[in-house]
């Protein structure tokens, strides 16, 4: 199958470190490069933590020597057990190519306990960082960084050990973004696995049918969206009325509230010829029930399987001795995706989410956990409140966790 002629233009373009300065106090202007040198002679990099008191970030506050940071100290997949708030970490120093980044929002994803459990690498041994993905200001950076980067800039970013106040991050791996705004946040990793998949695996084309599991979390969201941009009917699951409302409002045709409608007939009697593409990332029954209702020549992509991550193994029972004979009865196939396998893309899939973001093309709905019962996530001791959320299927949209700060001016 290819993508059709009238297709839109989402379719169209698928063809196609801290380096401190031994200098008098001063505030550096985020318009403003940072200096290859001063007075002529070459900037000397200071390793002592103890001189970082003596220089202010570029809103007027002093960088600290330590900081807040979550480490994986036990391997579980119960986040709580696994993952310990330390309270005084030493704020990093950038090196000549890096980034010191001061993180003001952080995403909170499924696969954050597969990670505490080890289950990624099992050559990794705790103490280890987590979180993948952040937002915030460049408030340090290193001599060769600063061709690229200036101090205030606003930079996202997706690597091990984003649950901090702050990330090194490298100046070839950091995202440049228009402003620190929790919606970008939401493309790095949610917006990124949707777009990849369904143009490398999902082939969709106008008029096929696409049934996105937990369509309204965050990144079937962006399923539905990015299936309708290709003229597709969509359908929908999840697990309140409010989230169906949600998915209309995204342009979802059909939503189907798992716990009011029992998915397995309304597939049958309103797709009699099953659906043509599954964006599944739930797991177990449902994933039972998505192979059953495949059409012919059907595709399902796997994306994840959250129903199974807190259990010992990470998996739910399923019935796999009958998945051969289903398959070939349809001829129909099952694939996974998982992005780090798909990093040559990455950077024109983020390049697009962000033009459509920017002009409101997109819908990139965050929860920064307003109805949570405890209230707002703020702060990284809000993560392990936001980890709940998740999983009591409370969330509409990403989950994002915002990480304040205040500026305390010493001048």
């Amino acid at each position: 199958m290819s993508w059709s002629a009238p297709s839109s233009a989402w379719l169209r373009s698928w063809g196609t470190a801290r380096c401190w300065l031994r200098r008098p106090l001063q505030l550096a202007s985020p318009a403003s490069p940072a200096p290859a040198s001063w007075g002529g002679a070459r900037p000397r990099p200071i390793v002592d933590m103890s001189y970082s008191r003596h220089f202010l970030d570029f809103q007027g506050s002093s960088i600290p020597t330590c900081m807040k940071k979550m480490v994986v100290t036990k391997l579980s997949a119960n986040f709580r057990e696994a993952v310990t708030l330390c309270h005084s970490e030493p704020v990093p120093l950038p090196g000549d190519g890096d980034l010191l980044v001061r993180n003001r929002f952080v995403g909170v994803n499924a696969s954050d306990i597969n990670y505490s459990a080890g289950r990624y690498d099992t050559t990794v041994k705790p103490p280890f960082d987590i979180g993948f993905e952040g937002i915030g200001e460049v408030v340090a950076l290193g001599l060769s960084a600063s061709a690229r980067y200036t101090v205030g800039q606003a930079v996202a970013y997706v690597k091990p050990g984003a649950f901090a106040e702050y990330t090194i991050v490298s100046s070839k791996e950091a995202i440049p973004v228009p402003s620190v705004k929790p919606e970008f946040l939401t493309l790095l990793v949610s917006g990124t696995t949707a777009y990849i998949s369904l143009k490398e695996l999902g082939k969709l084309c106008e008029g096929k049918t696409v049934l996105v599991t937990a369509a309204a979390g965050g990144t079937g969201q962006f399923a539905v969206q990015l299936s309708k941009k290709a003229k597709c009917h969509v359908i929908g699951t999840c697990s309140s009325d409010e989230k169906s409302g949600f998915l209309k409002s995204i342009g979802c045709d059909h939503p189907i509230n798992y716990k009011t409608e029992n998915v397995t007939e309304v597939l049958k009697k309103d797709y009699p010829h099953g659906v043509d593409v599954v964006y599944e990332s739930v797991g177990g029954k449902m994933f039972d029930l998505a192979v059953n209702s495949l059409a012919i020549k059907g595709r399902l992509i796997i994306i994840g399987f959250i129903s199974g991550y807190q259990t010992r193994t990470g998996l739910q029972p399923g019935y796999v001795e009958m998945l051969p004979a289903k398959l070939l009865k349809k001829s129909a196939s099952i694939q996974g995706f998982f992005l780090n396998h798909y990093f040559s893309e990455y950077q024109v899939a983020m390049k697009h989410l962000l033009e459509m973001c920017e002009n409101r093309e997109l819908v990139c709905e965050v929860d920064l956990g307003e109805m949570a019962s405890e209230g707002k996530f703020t702060g990284l001791e809000s993560v392990f409140r936001a980890i709940d959320y998740m999983y009591m299927g409370k969330n509409t949209g990403k989950i994002v966790v915002e990480l304040p700060h205040s500026v305390n001016s010493k001048l």
